[in-house]
């Protein structure tokens, strides 16, 4: 059987981890019910659902495993053999271009002992050898090599023993997701009407995107969710929490802008649990002077809709359901890589229209470093908040005590200029689809959980 093959659940392989007399107890995972843990009528989310190591676990099983999930993106693999490494949940992961052009993506385990095949961030290979006992695999998964094949049993196929491969990888303009279920509805309907929004970042140019320096990675304690309903949902916390990078953005000599402090704008949400919040006043932009001047707006508005560039196009933030989230404005993407309840991995990566001038790309490149890098002066200010949220969220009453998500509340509805149902830009509506869909995925059985299990092939004389 070809490595490439998907055996029952799409996703373990043949020999799997049910094997041959490997059979795992039923009861061995517990599943607990969230729907008590978040009431969208009301408004409110129990806020244990930050800390439980438990939920954490059902997390990695029933949202990770099972929702699409940005892996890279496809500048990244000009060539056959460039490879990134990256991670779905905590699962790791290589992303690489095969001799065919088609980008694949494995689990970055040696199915021997399981060692990560590949330790470097990225780079360009013909194989991946595990630097523990030897074993290699080429672009297409395939086990090509093992060490002293001949003190392995007759039995011993190494066409069984390829590196585990996600199922569904597919692209969106650019960005690169995968799904570990095989049978998982496409990106494009994932995405929905959220598709219109992120196009006012990915469309901008005819030749699409491209990336521009490294990834920028660095740790926050905290929750990945708060993160990502961050910028799923809230404009609330603009003009408190980052007054003093507003004021140290506005010119020497001028009062900070009314626009700035009284935005107008939406908040696009969605079933799905994505949500995109922007304002709707081009004069309030955060991107680079330099950038804002390069723009032709009024081809813009041709290519994009008079809507699309007054709105998501200008200063935005949106979360595509579960954990990546982007801001246009300033060409930032970013993964919310989760490390247990407690604690979140941030990659961030700039992305710029293809047709930009290197000087205005350096100049994008630098403001976004200034603004939401590692070091950015926004990035500061959201990091501390939390940080502190998640510290005083594991003492007992803290834990008793319900978070207040009635800002708006149920005011979503058609707008009749932007697609989907929209409510005011403050407002908590995206941020309660969020958790409403988080909800319907954790109470409900994932693929690996109503599929047939994988059985071995070899001949039963040998299991």
């Amino acid at each position: 059987m070809s490595s490439n093959e998907q055996v029952g659940t799409g996703v373990l392989r043949s020999p799997g981890a049910r094997v041959g007399g490997l059979r795992r107890p039923d009861g061995l995972l517990e599943n607990v019910e969230a729907c008590g843990l978040v009431d969208p009528q009301l408004g409110v989310v129990d806020r244990i659902i930050y800390t439980d190591e438990r939920l954490y676990q059902q997390e990695l099983r029933r949202i990770f495993a099972r929702s699409w999930l940005f892996l890279a993106h496809e500048d990244q693999f000009r060539n056959p053999g460039d490879f990134f490494t990256t991670w779905m949940g905590e699962d790791p992961i290589i992303v690489t271009k095969d001799r065919k052009g088609r980008i694949r993506a494995y689990l970055n385990s040696c199915r021997h002992r399981g060692a990560r095949v590949c330790r470097a961030d990225s780079g360009r290979t013909k194989n991946f050898t595990c630097t523990y006992h030897g074993w290699a695999f080429d672009l297409d998964g395939e086990l090509v090599s093992v060490p002293d094949r001949d003190n392995y049993p007759d039995h011993f196929d190494p066409r069984d023993w390829g590196l585990i491969e996600v199922p569904s990888v597919q692209s969106y303009k650019g960005l690169i997701f995968g799904n570990w279920d095989s049978e998982a509805e496409s990106l494009v309907d994932n995405l929905g009407d959220m598709a219109w929004y992120l196009d006012a970042f990915l469309d901008r140019d005819p030749d699409g995107t491209v990336v521009v320096g490294d990834v920028h990675r660095w740790v926050l304690e905290g929750n990945w969710k708060f993160m990502a309903e961050q910028f799923c949902t809230d404009w609330y916390h603009v003009n408190m929490s980052h007054a003093s990078a507003l004021y140290v953005m506005t010119p020497p000599g001028k009062k900070l802008a009314d626009a700035v402090i009284n935005r107008r704008g939406r908040q696009f949400v969605s079933d799905h649990g994505h949500g995109a919040g922007f304002p709707v006043n081009t004069k309030t932009r955060f991107d680079a002077q330099r950038v804002h001047e390069w723009y032709d707006y009024d081809a813009l508005r041709e290519r994009l809709t008079e809507a699309r560039v007054q709105g998501p196009m200008t200063t935005g933030h949106a979360t595509i359901f579960p954990n990546f989230s982007y801001l246009p404005v300033n060409g930032s993407i970013r993964v919310w890589h989760p490390r247990g309840p407690n604690q979140v991995e941030v990659w961030a990566w700039t992305i710029v229209d293809k047709s930009m001038p290197a000087e205005v790309v350096e100049a994008q490149r630098l403001h976004n470093l200034r603004t939401f890098g590692p070091s950015g002066i926004f990035e500061q200010d959201d990091g501390e908040n939390w940080s502190e949220i998640h510290a005083v969220s594991k003492g007992f009453i803290t834990r008793e005590t319900p978070l207040n998500f009635q800002m708006a509340l149920g005011t979503a509805a058609e707008d009749g200029v932007h697609p989907g149902r929209t409510a005011a830009l403050f407002s908590d509506a995206a941020g309660l689809s969020f958790y409403r869909r988080w909800v319907e995925l954790m109470d409900s059985p994932a693929w690996h959980e109503t599929r047939p299990r994988p059985t071995h092939p070899m001949r039963e004389e040998y299991t």
